[in-house]
């Protein structure tokens, strides 16, 4: 017997029928969204989220029948794409924007306002982006057949009005074991990560042409979203181990962490859907007649502008600030230990074993030293060890502390 394929091959005629109604409450959502951006009106949270809802659904459909393999539908299915990818990119900076008041950074009012008016700049920038791709999908749609209901759609489906109101906090601290191992490993991770996303070495250009040969030769999506795991780890550990617990309570600089830990997640949440858009979409990365379509409508410059001048450099930013905050929480934490260990033989520390101790020490923050009797040696110094060598030689010690 002849084995039967189990997909069915469907007419485009009959695909039509089924991608009508999925893209009907997608036209007037994304219809309304036009609207509100050319009216000048303020883009909520809830708005961003049911427009993703809603692409996300109409991109399903037609992902399950194969529509970018169809030379039909397949700029109509990549133009949805593109739109979800923006609208979710823009929702991160909403949410941001959104949030920033109560992430108490302490931060300067100059620097509140630079961050300010580049987060606007880059929701202008996205809103425009995502305008001029749902009229390429209300334009293929059009010509495929699609039927775009021209209805006016209720501007009360949505709350223009973000809640900025509280509850009073009644909650009691928590006692959690081992806290302070917590808050020392915390701190390490957070460390970690700062120092690996500042050694990429990039920097703000307004020369967007800098821009262009970075992805993905130097970063790329999926570097990026190790980044973004890294500190949503971090988070993870204070809200389990760190939030509403007493000791928290009792150093502000660690209830001030916290938004130094949103911050740069949020934004690299920014930073990975547009490197994400850029490396599917732009015609820098996949040639092909829509992909230079695209890049008519999401200018590459502007896209990459801020993909590095702001989520990129923001990101960045508030991971470095967040370090100066973590090396005052360290320090509040500091014990001071001593040990005894034994000097190295045959030679005492020589220039080998004392460039490996003063490597150890440089790599963490606090004091480290040797000390020989009443004097006092610098571990971080390669010099002050081999003197405390030539020290300990003459005394004939075999331990040190």
């Amino acid at each position: 017997m002849e084995a039967k394929s189990l997909i069915q091959i469907i007419t485009e005629e009959e695909f039509l029928q089924i991608v009508q109604e999925p893209s009907r409450l997608f036209f007037k959502v994304s219809g309304l969204f036009c609207e509100k951006v050319e009216g000048g009106k303020d883009i909520s949270r809830k708005f961003y989220s049911s427009l993703i809802q809603e692409t996300e659904y109409l991109e399903s459909v037609l992902d399950e029948h194969g529509a970018r393999e169809n030379k039909t539908w397949s700029f109509f299915s990549e133009y949805v794409a593109c739109m979800r990818n923006l609208s979710i990119a823009a929702f991160y900076i909403k949410h941001i924007l959104d949030r920033y008041p109560y992430y108490s950074l302490g931060e300067a009012e100059e620097n509140v306002k630079s961050f300010n008016e580049s987060a606007y700049k880059a929701l202008v920038f996205l809103n425009s982006s995502i305008k001029g791709l749902r009229a390429e999908v209300v334009k293929t749609g059009k010509i495929n057949g699609l039927q775009i209901s021209q209805d006016p759609f209720s501007m009360n489906e949505f709350s223009d009005i973000e809640s900025n109101k509280r509850l009073p906090r009644t909650v009691l601290e928590d006692e959690v074991k081992g806290e302070t191992e917590r808050i020392l490993d915390l701190c390490q991770k957070y460390r970690k990560v700062s120092k690996m996303i500042s050694e990429i070495g990039l920097q703000k250009s307004d020369n967007l042409e800098d821009f262009r040969h970075i992805i993905p030769s130097k970063i790329d999506e999926k570097l990026v979203r190790m980044f973004k795991e890294l500190v949503h780890s971090v988070q993870s550990e204070y809200d389990t181990y760190v939030k509403n617990t007493t000791i928290e309570q009792s150093h502000a600089d660690l209830k001030n962490l916290r938004g130094y830990i949103s911050m740069p997640l949020h934004l690299l949440e920014v930073v990975l859907w547009l490197c994400h858009f850029y490396e599917r979409h732009e015609d820098d990365i996949r040639h092909g007649e829509c992909k230079q379509q695209i890049s008519k409508l999401v200018n590459k410059e502007a896209l990459l502008g801020q993909i590095f001048n702001f989520g990129f450099h923001y990101s960045k930013y508030y991971l470095h600030e967040g370090d100066k905050l973590v090396k005052a929480i360290l320090k509040g934490f500091v014990e001071i230990v001593r040990a005894e260990v034994p000097v190295p033989q045959p030679l005492g520390f020589h220039a080998r074993p004392s460039t490996y101790l003063s490597l150890i020490a440089r790599h963490h923050e606090g004091d480290l030293f040797m000390l020989i009797d009443d004097e006092k040696f610098n571990a971080k110094s390669v010099m002050s060890l081999l003197q405390a060598g030539g020290l300990l030689a003459d005394k004939g010690y075999h331990n040190v502390t």
